[in-house]
């Protein structure tokens, strides 16, 4: 304990000090600190040592840290511990697993797993994000304290492991809840991709007068972007000006994607040019935005723009370009782009890079080459980057390739059924039945079934959805009454509908 200077007395200094001349008592409280810091705690100096492996990800270096610091005889903490349970969830793999049980273990010998509420949440979140959430709620009932951080943990994990009616079942029964807790359960919905249920919590958030945070605004824009409900991301983004985070870099970011995801390409610019300090995840997002929408003018004007603000473009950067030239039917610009990211930037195309020049070729007609890049890719093909392919085969009526390309496809999404149907169709646009015919037998053979699409439509605020041939709708009537009106008048217009593709399926 480092003494006042002015309550120090010879008889409580050090015996060092007692000795000293009266000249040198001014100076005694500098070297009382001199000699404190001196002294750490080994538990301080082993649990630091530790951390610094946990928080660059080598696991197994803090591992043997903390069986040295055993095999010293130092007895570890509560704070040892819970940095290394965090560091299991952080970096979840099967060895992350068994070395969090063991701490598991040491943590019962030590009677922390019931004692103190940090370890017992900490092991919640280790087991959870192990995926073995059953673990986890055995670590939750052993607890003998709780606080709101360990039910909102325990919440996450039953959503993460997909288990939705354990965790409403478990928010439920929480006695009180925060932002925290509704964003748990809204962002779990989003990314399990139920995003209409993500929205009806945000609505029931609202009507219990919890606020939201950043991140609850982050995750149900996300929702709207995936269900494009421009309506309501309207309405969140006046809430967003509202608040404290409007300038959040974030969710400005989530606001140019959503906008995007509608093709409200204007108010993403707006979002954009607002920006009070922007990130390579904000260029990137608006360039992908034009670019998705077809807007390639603009995309590649952005992407010329980020580099002269001083950003280095990413492999997201060079996709979202990329992906514009393909839209524009710009070869030599893709192409020249393509070369730019392997030779200059140094980046190593991904299969999305791939599948982007594949398109690029494909679109404009030049099959030949797209199935040259195809067969040199380095990686082997997705479905995606095939059904790019098999798309432009059927516009360029080539049965040859798109029947060599199904050979491909069947190895790679065995149950898909999107590419037979495709093929089936590009055999009725050219009026060759039986290839129809045939491609409908094996997938029968193979318990294949059509999946139907659907369509949707968003009216105040509200998502309606439709499949083909649907009258379950509650306005039905009118709806169809709507379709005979627009039918009859496009007719007048001379147009003549193509259903080639529909009559290949017509049975089913």
């Amino acid at each position: 304990m480092i003494l006042p200077t002015c309550a120090a007395t010879p008889t409580k200094l050090p015996l060092a000090l007692k000795s000293a001349s009266p000249i040198s008592l001014p100076n005694q409280t500098n070297t009382n600190q001199s000699l404190s810091l001196k002294y750490t705690d080994p538990i301080v100096t082993w649990t630091s040592s530790i951390a610094d492996y946990c928080k660059s990800g080598h696991l197994l270096k803090a591992a043997s840290k903390f069986v040295q610091m055993r095999e010293a005889n130092i007895e570890p903490n509560h704070i040892t511990l819970i940095t290394l349970l965090s560091a299991c969830a952080h970096y979840p793999s099967q060895v992350s697993f068994f070395f969090g049980t063991t701490i598991h273990a040491l943590a019962c010998k030590l009677g922390l797993h019931v004692n103190d509420v940090m370890v017992g949440t900490a092991l919640i979140d280790m087991y959870a994000k192990c995926g073995r959430v059953e673990s986890a709620r055995l670590a939750f009932d052993q607890m003998g304290v709780r606080n709101l951080v360990s039910w909102n943990t325990m919440i996450d994990g039953y959503m993460r492991s997909g288990n939705i009616e354990d965790a409403l079942q478990m928010f439920d029964g929480l006695p009180v809840k925060n932002a925290i807790s509704w964003t748990v359960l809204i962002g779990g919905f989003v990314k399990k991709d139920c995003h209409e249920e993500a929205l009806e919590c945000f609505r029931e958030m609202q009507l219990s007068g919890v606020a939201p945070d950043y991140v609850t605004v982050i995750a149900v824009i996300a929702a709207c972007a995936n269900l494009g409900t421009l309506g309501l991301g309207l309405w969140l983004h006046r809430l967003v000006m509202t608040q404290d985070f409007r300038n959040n870099v974030r969710v400005s970011n989530s606001l140019i994607d959503m906008y995007s995801r509608c093709g409200s390409m204007e108010l993403a610019r707006q979002v954009f040019d607002r920006m009070p300090q922007r990130t390579l995840v904000s260029w990137n997002s608006i360039i992908v935005g034009f670019a998705v929408n077809g807007l390639a003018d603009e995309s590649l004007n952005y992407f010329n723009s980020m580099q002269e603000e001083g950003f280095k473009p990413d492999g997201v950067s060079y996709t979202g370009a990329l992906m514009a030239c393909s839209h524009a039917g710009l070869i030599d610009e893709g192409r020249g782009i393509f070369e730019n990211m392997k030779r200059v930037r140094r980046i190593s195309p991904r299969i999305e890079h791939y599948g982007c020049l594949v398109d690029l070729y494909s679109r404009a007609g030049r099959l030949e080459e797209a199935l040259n890049v195809l067969k040199n890719m380095p990686v082997k093909p997705n479905e995606v980057v095939l059904g790019s392919l098999l798309a432009a085969c059927r516009t360029q009526g080539n049965i040859g390739l798109a029947e060599n390309l199904m050979n491909y496809l069947f190895e790679l999404d065995p149950g898909g059924d999107s590419n037979y149907v495709l093929l089936s169709n590009i055999y009725a646009a050219l009026g060759k039945w039986d290839g129809a015919s045939k491609v409908r037998r094996r997938m029968k053979e193979r318990g294949m079934q059509k999946i139907p699409g659907f369509s949707s439509i968003e009216i105040d605020s509200s998502i309606h959805k439709f499949v083909a041939g649907d009258k379950s709708h509650e306005e039905n009537d009118y709806i169809y009454e709507a379709l005979e009106l627009l039918s009859f008048e496009l007719q007048l217009c001379g147009y003549v509908p193509n259903l080639s593709g529909k009559e290949s399926f017509e049975d089913d």
